[in-house]
């Protein structure tokens, strides 16, 4: 069982950047891959990237590219996610995850609200 805790949203003008974090339970942190979704008011929940078990690969959408990075570290048992050059398209409830693979998510974080103003 992995438990996990998103920190770090609020409101921030477009242009502004963020560094959201997620904390993980449990001692087998760095078995699972790390994964970031979020989801607008009206909107399904939308895959943001994830990073690989060690942390050499990430993978992001094309609409993040280039704005977003993923990183973790497996001794403290917390991946981040920095979120720059932010968009009011942007605001929506974040949720980190936790799955073997990076294509099937196991456990959910409760989510961390970003609210980008324009």
């Amino acid at each position: 069982q992995v438990q996990l805790v998103e920190s770090g949203g609020g409101l921030v003008q477009a242009g502004g950047s963020l560094r959201l974090s997620c904390a993980a339970s449990g001692r087998t942190f760095s078995s699972y891959a790390m994964g970031w979704f979020r989801q607008a008011p009206g909107k399904e929940r939308e895959f943001v990237g994830y990073i690989s078990r060690s942390g050499g690969y990430t993978y992001y959408a094309d609409s993040v590219k280039g704005r977003f990075t993923i990183s973790r570290d497996n001794a403290k048992n917390t991946v981040n996610l920095q979120l720059n050059t932010l968009k009011p398209e942007d605001t929506a409830v974040y949720y980190c995850a936790a799955g073997r693979d990076g294509s099937t998510w196991d456990y959910w974080g409760k989510g961390t609200l970003v609210t980008v103003s324009s």
